[in-house]
């Protein structure tokens, strides 16, 4: 433990804690590996974006509908049965990609909602894990050390799959990558058995908690800007890597984008754990929108690989920057929020409705985009628009007041909530 300490810092970790990360990283992993060759994969098919923005919007649809469904489900049996539900429905999804084979750009709509419902039992069970699970004081290294998992993930699966899938012909190596994430799925469902049992009892309070931010300034600020956090991650979310393709013609040069990218994520998570103090939270917010904002520019008038590369390691440090504090301080204000003994898996729920919104009118912008406009002319305009959404963000958060104290607000059941602190990941979740 010596050892772990001197890695981490001043901060005392629990066993869930610990085991929530490596599902976590598994997951990560996982996602790494394929989903975004998913994309490539019905991008080689079809060779339309408007297929592209169909069958992501398929999936931005159906996770906040799953979303709702799954916060009532969890108010009724184990929060960690949920997760293994989002974990089921993820290996169906991959399962179904690989049966289908060479007709999957035909069913991009069945394809995109199967996995919209993986998503949403999986983020669902694994926001509310982790706002249990953390305390104020382990949060920001949580959120951090997540960061770091995922650059790891990162790191490894899109350079491997790319690797595969350029090696082997035809599509066999989409089938080998494919497969690799069904066993990884199948690593994080057999690890969530050692968690400890969450069971929840009480009414599903959906609709008392949507209303809430009509009576919580800080409840609705955190919620609108969710909403454009998404604005920008419902379409960056999958064009950046088919723009990579498109210029490459390469799945290895996707996975060495993404190599570049998240080897440099990696530094910055780490550093972000150690530089980022509860202080200087809103100011680093406020950095990291307008890093990334500006880093859009580099991209939008010349899709060269080398440009697309720049791009990647900006990002990299612009992200951290942005979502460390930001995820903290939206624990923070649903810690504060009424009723959250009660109500904490409501909370979670809201605030995936209005991320997930965010990124339903994004791609709804990008299909407009390119159905009714030239395609090379109307995807850089709306990239940089809806590519504001993370500087937009900070414009909600400095108006979120919260006091410092040092008596717990509520308790959980397991430990004191103080003045807590949230945020989601650019992919997905």
């Amino acid at each position: 433990m010596s050892k772990l300490q001197k890695i981490i810092g001043d901060v005392h970790v629990s066993k869930d804690l610990i085991l929530l990360l490596v599902i976590g990283g598994l997951y990560s992993l996982s996602i790494s590996l394929s989903n975004t060759f998913v994309n490539v994969y019905l991008w080689k098919q079809s060779g339309e974006f408007i297929d592209l923005g169909i069958y992501n919007l398929s999936i931005v649809i159906m996770q906040p509908i799953t979303f709702i469904f799954a916060g009532r489900l969890a108010k009724k049996i184990d929060r960690v049965v949920v997760l293994r539900l989002g974990v089921i429905f993820l290996a169906i999804f991959f399962m179904s990609v690989l049966i289908i084979g060479g007709s999957a750009a035909k069913f991009i709509i069945l394809l995109g909602g199967t996995l919209g419902i993986g998503y949403g039992f999986y983020w669902l069970a694994f926001n509310v894990l982790t706002f249990e699970i953390t305390e104020p004081e382990t949060r920001d290294f949580f959120n951090g050390f997540l960061g770091i998992m995922n650059s790891t993930a990162g790191m490894v699966g899109p350079i491997i799959a790319g690797f595969i899938i350029s090696r082997l012909k035809n599509f066999t190596g989409y089938t080998t990558i494919f497969s690799i994430s069904l066993l990884l799925f199948s690593g994080a469902v057999v690890l969530s058995f050692f968690l400890k049992r969450r069971p929840a009892e009480g009414d599903y309070l959906f609709k008392r908690i949507f209303n809430e931010r009509k009576k919580d300034r800080n409840w609705k600020m955190i919620t609108s800007a969710h909403f454009f956090q998404g604005l920008r991650e419902g379409t960056f979310a999958f064009v950046i890597g088919v723009f990579v393709f498109i210029a490459t013609g390469s799945e290895l040069a996707l996975g060495k984008f993404g190599l570049v990218n998240s080897s440099a994520a990696f530094i910055a998570y780490f550093l972000a754990t150690r530089i980022i103090k509860k202080t200087k939270r809103k100011m680093f917010i406020l950095m990291g929108g307008i890093f990334l904002y500006l880093s859009i520019y580099v991209i939008l008038f010349d899709l060269s690989y080398q440009r697309l590369l720049i791009y990647a390691v900006l990002i990299a440090f612009g992200y951290p920057m942005l979502f460390v504090p930001y995820a903290s301080i939206t624990y923070d204000v649903i810690g504060r929020a009424w009723n959250i003994t009660k109500a904490r898996i409501e909370y979670i729920v809201v605030k995936e409705i209005f991320l997930n919104s965010g990124r339903i009118v994004s791609i709804l912008g990008f299909i407009v985009a390119v159905t009714l406009f030239n395609e090379k002319q109307s995807i850089p305009i709306l990239l940089a628009i809806i590519g504001a959404g993370h500087l937009i963000i900070y414009f909600f958060v400095r108006n979120v007041q919260l006091e410092e104290s040092n008596i717990p607000i509520e308790k959980t059941g397991q430990k004191p909530v103080r003045k807590t602190n949230l945020v989601d990941g650019d992919s997905g979740g």
